[in-house]
């Protein structure tokens, strides 16, 4: 706020989306606030999984989520291969699970971990567990989109972990 109690105005920075402004749009992309999930699935040399803030709810009827990973990682192939998997949406005290899946596809030593009937990892105590089966995969440039059909679904209450402008961060609930 100015000193006359009107707020100061910030000028946007515009710029044409394109090969040379791909950190500047990253930046503007950033600047939307989302959920962190971590999405996992079982392969043949064993289970995988792999952190993910591109996810979303499509339909309710039939029961649809969609999360899209990049095309450039090496996780990327054993997902578009996998014929079920989970998606785990990551409470604000899980902030190292979520970096550890970043860094690795095999993060799960000392995590609460079971099997679904598929083989599928199943974190415990995430916020929201979604199991689904690979509905549709489309091409969508440097990623996919994977739209999964739920199986089954889990919650509990709880804050959620965020991710916005290269950070992670909290919503609290209100007492």
């Amino acid at each position: 706020m100015m000193a006359d109690g009107t707020r100061q105005m910030t000028k946007l920075h515009s710029f044409v989306p394109g090969p040379e402004t791909k950190l500047q749009l990253r930046a503007a992309f950033g600047q939307f606030g989302t959920g962190v999930t971590v999405v996992t699935a079982q392969t043949a040399d064993g289970p995988i999984g792999m952190t993910a803030n591109s996810f979303s709810s499509v339909s309710l009827d039939p029961a649809l989520v969609l999360w899209c990973p990049a095309k450039s990682s090496s996780r990327y192939p054993h997902f578009a291969a996998a014929e079920h998997f989970a998606i785990h949406l990551m409470g604000a005290e899980h902030e190292h699970i979520a970096m550890g899946f970043a860094k690795s596809a095999h993060a799960f030593d000392g995590l609460d971990v079971t099997h679904n009937a598929h083989g599928v990892p199943l974190l415990g105590n995430c916020l929201a567990r979604f199991e689904c089966t690979t509905h549709q995969i489309h091409d969508a440039g440097d990623h996919a989109i994977v739209v999964g059909r739920l199986r089954s679904a889990a919650f509990r209450e709880g804050n959620a972990l965020i991710f916005c402008q290269g950070r992670f961060g909290r919503f609290d609930n209100p007492a």
